[in-house]
């Protein structure tokens, strides 16, 4: 299995289940020279806890389970966000 599929998996079993309990979601675009690319939508999408997720939540797993990854590149347009969680 491919870094980018257990990255994927990881995202679906520890990352989701989460997001979706605030209706909100994740996507990951690409993983490509140590950085891991996504996109966040729904909840999450211009939700002022986002950036707090994405760092101290979502980066921290990832790292953990990735040594290799060197950054989390977000890639989501916040200032589109419909629905976000408040």
């Amino acid at each position: 299995m491919e870094t980018k599929e257990k990255i994927e998996q990881v995202l679906e079993e520890q990352v989701r289940p989460y997001l979706e309990t605030h209706g909100g979601g994740i996507e990951l675009v690409k993983y490509e020279g140590g950085k891991v690319y996504i996109k966040m939508f729904g909840g999450c999408q211009g939700c002022a806890s986002s950036s707090l997720t994405l760092r101290e939540g979502i980066e921290t797993i990832l790292k953990e389970e990735f040594p290799e990854i060197e950054q989390l590149v977000d890639l989501t347009d916040h200032e589109a966000g419909e629905r976000p969680y408040l």
